[in-house]
């Protein structure tokens, strides 16, 4: 693998910025295969060399894996001509890493993005035969009946094919508030499912992919990586469906 700089190598797999690094290369808690980093700029390889943060190993992934909470107002997209994408909610040092959006959300629609640059991963999760379940809460225009709940479950037909079967489960009758669990991902499903039974979605917020949950301490446009354990949940969902 190509030599990297320390600076970018640490603010592009940690919380941290290249500002931070800097500061903490200054005070002495940087050190590569065991030996103080003097410089921002010393170069390394990540995958044979150790670097270790106030004692802690920064681990190398070969991949990228981040949960991002997508305010209104972004388009899941890498570029657009005239919106902003959920590219532009990144730091400079992920910018440059060539993330890309597993999936879409409206623009006007909040929740779990999940970015990443591993290409067969993204294709997995989003492949229609693999069926990995996506959680959404949402808001109606008005209640759902008994007999429109049956027809989403069972499948209902739109623009003449038949749907997977939808679980829906009503959050707050008063606010007409429903989460809503999806085993396939069609352009607008959930809006034009609603407005084939003659309502509307008025807000739509996707919670969790393949069993993994949006945190809650991610206020609007902000990210943190997923973890391992995060990663394998989300792949092992497309097996045991």
């Amino acid at each position: 693998m190509a030599l990297e700089r320390i600076d970018k190598i640490i603010a592009s797999r940690t919380a941290y910025s290249r500002r931070e690094v800097k500061e903490l290369i200054k005070k002495g808690a940087v050190r590569l295969d065991g030996s103080l980093v003097l410089s921002p700029d010393q170069k390394l390889d990540p995958v044979l060399q150790s670097v270790e943060i106030d004692g802690k190993r920064l681990f190398y992934e070969k991949y990228s894996y981040l949960m991002l909470n997508k305010p209104q107002g972004y388009v899941s997209a890498t570029r657009d001509g005239k919106e902003k994408t959920v590219l532009a909610l990144l730091s400079p040092e992920w910018q440059s890493r060539k993330l890309f959006p597993a999936g879409r959300l409206d623009k006007d629609t909040t929740g779990f993005v999940l970015l990443t640059d591993d290409g067969a991963f993204a294709h997995d999760i989003l492949a229609p035969k693999h069926h990995v379940p996506k959680v959404y809460h949402l808001t109606a225009q008005r209640a759902v009946s008994a007999a429109e709940r049956r027809q989403m479950e069972e499948g209902m037909m739109l623009d003449g094919q038949k749907l997977l079967g939808a679980k829906l489960r009503l959050l707050d009758q008063e606010s007409c508030r429903y989460e809503i669990i999806l085993q396939q991902g069609l352009y607008h499903q959930i809006k034009r499912m609603f407005a084939a039974t003659g309502n509307q979605v008025l807000t739509l917020h996707r919670v969790a992919i393949g069993g993994v949950f949006l945190d809650p301490d991610l206020a609007e446009g902000q990210y943190r990586h997923l973890t391992g354990q995060e990663v394998n949940t989300i792949k092992n969902s497309r097996e045991n469906l």
